[in-house]
């Protein structure tokens, strides 16, 4: 039904598309003549050779935008650059010879300064311009889009990012258009990518452009810097977790080299982040339990991570340039223990657990003429999980390896028709390869499975505006065949802005996705308990390719600084595995081909006054499993489901001082209850319906704030301080159950992190 509604809508706004240019009153005017009038009204000069503006006409602006919003809508419609030099004065100049995006930005400081909102439905996230939020101190990238509301992760881990219902796999990441498996440090408490080095972060949660495939939940996509600088500059900073630095450094007027690094001192200096970190990974993990198998008289656990990336910039010319791009993420954890055991002999145990990430990237792009703008890059992603778990219990070495392999290529193919109208294309390229290894003694049994998918796309889009620039469509589609299982997947899109008035807009968003690579739980102590989760690729047999389906309609109201806005969705996600899940009830062993739909609604409330910025998010939603055989084939809760999720926040900003406040509310997570009658002879825990309990409401409040001064001639420097879950409150986020040794059920409960402080020390130069 939904396929058959997203086709006639496609179709009804192409007819639409036909006749933008139909009954527009308005005449574009000479830009001089704006310029003008703007001088005259905001109170500014703009600064400008004539020969600059000459010949360029636009259509006349609202006059009840800010002098922001004027600004970029004159970047946006014309081939200019308006810098501003000071509160007063404006240069114009004009812009590099690139082809310029079709979308505007039609929210700016959504929620905050440097997160805003464009008119296909996607946020943009500007880390250089990052403020503040409540709990950060840093623009961790991440932990930024789970203030955004529909984005939230159920266990607050950013490595478990849930967007509409979807798991964390579902998700495409991607890092300088180098698809990223791992994501997270610290088994997902921390972003792996620095933040400092970051430029731009975009998010689709639907709508998502017709160029980007295989991830049925939502598109991340980050960037480094394009842009090669006349000047050095740089930063170092330090946290009670890591040091970091970065860099870029102009090698002449056409080529730079950008660098960023991080550690740990995790392994070497133990601090109160560390420890609740710790505390909230290791608690209840395999690790942690078997601390109570025999005496253990010593414990030594070295955890580290780093990360590393570099970007190279080259402009060859005025119409071409080459980037290369190189990253490296790791997570290292050795975790050593000497027993007595019963005749009180020594007896050591080490287990290990490594995660490793290297990607490369490089692209090529030029500008041809009649504004034709093509590019082509070659990517790699290589994700291996190794672990070493020693399992004094049982006697047990178990050994296991998940690695992922992905090579890419890309190109692209633009053209701009005129101000209002681009169109653009392309093919894709993608091998990707997993091997699962195992090996387990005691009893033994070795494992090796390596499965490949080859896959080739073609997709193909247009954006178009209406002369008077109050109607935006995009629309596109993506065609897919998957060697493998010998699909071919035909992926339609569409994004649909109309300004009704000078502070509502209408948004229509819909989209049809599908991916061939998801993670499996095969048994909840894979991995110690601790990392769990391993990719795997679709197949003929047991594994299919996952399928999505989802419409959204958006109304919002954005004037004298208040915004609101309401968003209604409704998704379908066909083709899961029940191991793709982590079911913890009786559902735990058992494998089924299902779906999962979940219908929402998002509300935005956000008003800023003088120094302050405050908003509410809200999102209703419901979330239904329905699987082919698991519980005869009714729906039931996914585990993932939160009824109600709000955000309350406050920031203030004066001069060189930043501070926020917010708290966090959501209604508990589904889970499973054993049944009342049990029968011990088998061993086995009898459930009640399944997730038909939930648990207690999740609520936490974060604070942080920084202080920005001069350190020394040339040299900036800031301070921050944050406090995450400052009341110390005891969440529950997840509960299952187990047997104890005398066989006895005993109830799990994983909590959340308690109060965790940060520090922060920032120099920039």
């Amino acid at each position: 039904m939904i396929k058959l509604l997203l086709r006639v809508i496609l179709y009804l706004f192409f007819i639409t598309s036909c006749h933008f240019a139909q009954g527009q009153t308005k005449e574009e005017q000479p830009l001089g003549q704006i310029l003008e009038e703007l001088e005259k009204k905001y109170d500014i000069k703009f600064s400008y050779e004539t020969k600059t503006i000459s010949g360029i006409t636009i259509m006349p602006l609202s006059s009840e935008l800010s002098l922001e919003q004027v600004l970029l809508t004159l970047n946006s419609t014309t081939p200019l650059n308006f810098k501003v030099l000071s509160p007063r004065f404006i240069a114009i100049t004009l812009k590099d010879k690139t082809v310029q995006r079709l979308e505007e930005v039609v929210v700016t400081n959504y929620l905050t300064k440097g997160i805003s909102k464009t008119n296909n439905g996607a946020i943009e996230i500007d880390a250089k311009a990052f403020d503040i939020l409540p709990g950060l101190i840093e623009p961790d990238v991440l932990q930024i889009l789970q203030n955004l509301p529909g984005i939230m992760s159920v266990d607050e881990r950013i490595s478990n990012i849930n967007v509409r219902g979807g798991t964390n796999d579902q998700n495409l990441i991607l890092y300088e258009g180098i698809r990223m498996y791992q994501s997270g440090h610290f088994f997902g408490l921390i972003s792996a990518f620095n933040p400092y080095l970051s430029d731009e972060v975009r998010v689709a949660k639907n709508g998502t452009s017709a160029l980007y495939g295989n991830g049925v939940s939502s598109t991340i996509a980050i960037k480094n810097s394009n842009t090669i600088q006349s000047k050095f500059n740089g930063g170092l900073g330090v946290n009670l977790l890591s040091s970091d630095g970065f860099a870029k450094i102009p090698l002449n007027e056409k080529m730079e080299l950008q660098l960023s690094a991080r550690r740990s001192f995790t392994d070497v200096l133990a601090s109160t982040t560390y420890d609740a970190y710790f505390d909230r990974i290791f608690r209840d993990s395999e690790l942690n339990a078997s601390n109570n198998v025999n005496t253990v008289l010593a414990l030594d656990e070295r955890f580290l991570f780093y990360d590393f990336n570099t970007k190279f910039l080259y402009n060859i010319d005025k119409t071409s340039k080459l980037r290369i791009n190189l990253l490296n993420i790791y997570n290292n954890l050795d975790y050593n223990q000497i027993f007595t055991n019963s005749d009180n002999e020594f007896q050591e145990v080490r287990s290990t657990l490594n995660q490793v990430s290297y990607g490369a990237s490089t692209s090529y792009s030029k500008v041809f003429k009649n504004d034709v703008f093509a590019s082509a890059q070659l990517y790699y992603s290589n994700y291996d999980l190794d672990a070493q778990n020693n399992d004094i219990t049982n006697d047990q070495l178990l050994t296991q390896e998940n690695k992922v392999e992905d090579y890419g290529l890309r190109i692209d193919v633009s053209k701009t028709i005129d101000n209002n109208t681009e169109v653009r294309g392309g093919y894709q390229f993608n091998e990707v390869a997993v091997t699962n290894f195992e090996d387990v003694s005691n009893p033994n049994f070795t494992s090796f499975i390596k499965e490949i998918i080859r896959t080739h796309a073609f997709f193909g889009e247009t954006e178009r505006y209406s002369k008077s620039r109050n109607t935006y469509i995009r629309l596109g589609a993506r065609i897919s065949y998957f060697e493998k299982p010998k699909e071919l997947v035909i992926e339609p899109r569409f994004a649909f802005n109309q300004k009704i008035s000078n502070a509502i807009r209408l948004e229509i968003l819909g989209e049809l996705k599908s991916q061939s690579i998801t993670q499996v739980i095969d048994l909840q102590q894979d991995f110690f308990g601790i990392e769990k989760r391993r990719w795997q690729l679709s197949n003929l047999d047991d594994v299919p390719l996952v399928r999505s389906q989802q419409i959204s309609l958006g109304v919002s109201y954005n004037q004298n600084n208040l915004l609101v806005s309401l968003e209604g969705y409704y998704k379908n996600v066909d083709d899961i595995t029940a191991q793709s899940q982590g079911f913890q009830n009786q559902f735990q062993f058992v494998n089924d081909i299902g779906s999962y739909t979940i219908a929402g609604l998002d509300f935005l409330i956000n008003k800023r006054f003088n120094n302050f910025s405050t908003w509410l998010s809200y999102t209703l939603s419901n979330n239904d499993y329905k699987f082919d055989n698991i519980n005869d084939g009714n729906a039931f809760p996914n585990t993932i489901d939160l009824t109600h999720v709000a955000n309350a926040s406050l920031t203030y900003n004066l001069d060189n001082f930043k501070i926020g406040l917010g708290f966090n509310w959501q209604s508990g997570r589904a889970y499973t209850k054993p049944s009342n009658l049990q029968n011990n002879a088998n061993s086995v825990i009898e459930y009640d319906n399944p997730n038909g309990s939930r648990l207690p409401d999740y609520f936490r409040t974060d604070i942080s704030a920084i202080y920005a001064f001069k350190f020394a001639k040339g040299v900036n420097a800031e301070v921050g301080a944050s406090v995450w879950n400052m009341f110390n409150q005891t969440n529950i986020i997840n509960r299952y159950y187990t047997f104890d040794a005398d066989d006895e059920i005993i109830e799990i409960d994983n909590r959340s992190l308690k109060f965790t402080p940060n520090l922060s020390f920032r120099v920039s130069f």
